[in-house]
């Protein structure tokens, strides 16, 4: 799954990815880590009448039915990772019913654990070698009631996820949710994604695309759920003798 990821580079960077004009100036704070729980605003892309547009949204998505602040608080903190087979074979999820609702979700890298046999598991950061930002399939939803504050709908979203390739096998490799990985798309795939007339072919065969571990990199880091600070830090390579080759 996907639960915690960094951004730390300019948002101008998204615009040259989808060869679109500059978003002008979003107040989006670069960061080296946030946890999907804490509802961050996060910048995604989104495809409307007036073309392809760069927003921030809040990671962990609102459905139609969370329609009270007591349904939100119950339901929303399963919602940061949306399962990419229920999208188009599970009729009866919400998956399925917001699947014309696609986002792009970008990154610089994103974090996962892995069981190494001792009683906590070990954080790795991964990213695409060479690629200051890469991007999610992502699904979005405008919250169906105002915010309190300021009586705006909510723009949220979610992250697609699928079976892990034979990196993330490794990495992400115990627990309920284990062997599985954000659904990456390149830059082709990206603007498919975004397509409104995507067909159910079409959207099946980008849903099936699995990066290339090769594509990918990564390192073991130290533990993310303990950290405060908010800095480079939090990506420097812990000393590799001590734990498990990959």
């Amino acid at each position: 799954m996907c639960y915690d990821m960094s951004y730390f580079s300019g948002i101008k960077l998204i615009s040259a990815f989808l060869n679109i004009p500059e978003a002008g100036k979003l107040p989006f704070k670069p960061t080296y880590h946030q946890v999907a729980q804490s509802w961050c605003e996060w910048p995604v892309a989104i495809q409307n009448e007036n073309g392809i547009q760069i927003h921030l949204f809040e990671w962990g998505l609102i459905a139609p039915y969370m329609n009270t602040p007591e349904k939100i608080k119950h339901y929303r903190s399963s919602m940061a990772n949306a399962r990419s087979e229920k999208m188009l074979d599970d009729k009866n999820s919400v998956w399925h019913q917001l699947k014309q609702q696609r986002c792009l979700v970008f990154t610089t890298g994103f974090f996962e654990h892995r069981d190494v046999g001792s009683k906590k598991k070990q954080a790795y950061f991964i990213r695409l070698k060479n690629e200051p930002i890469f991007c999610f399939a992502g699904l979005y939803n405008y919250a169906p009631t105002p915010d309190a504050e300021t009586g705006e709908l909510k723009g949220t979203f979610t992250i697609v996820t699928q079976p892990a390739n034979s990196l993330m096998q490794k990495i992400h490799n115990s627990g309920e949710n284990g062997n599985r990985m954000p659904l990456i798309l390149n830059k082709e795939l990206a603007t498919q994604w975004l397509n409104p007339a995507l067909s159910e072919t079409d959207l099946r065969t980008i849903i099936e695309y699995n990066i290339p571990a090769a594509t990918m990199e990564t390192w073991p880091v130290a533990s993310i759920r303990k950290r405060k600070e908010d800095d480079i830090s939090v990506l420097a390579p812990l000393d590799e003798a001590n734990i498990p080759p990959l």
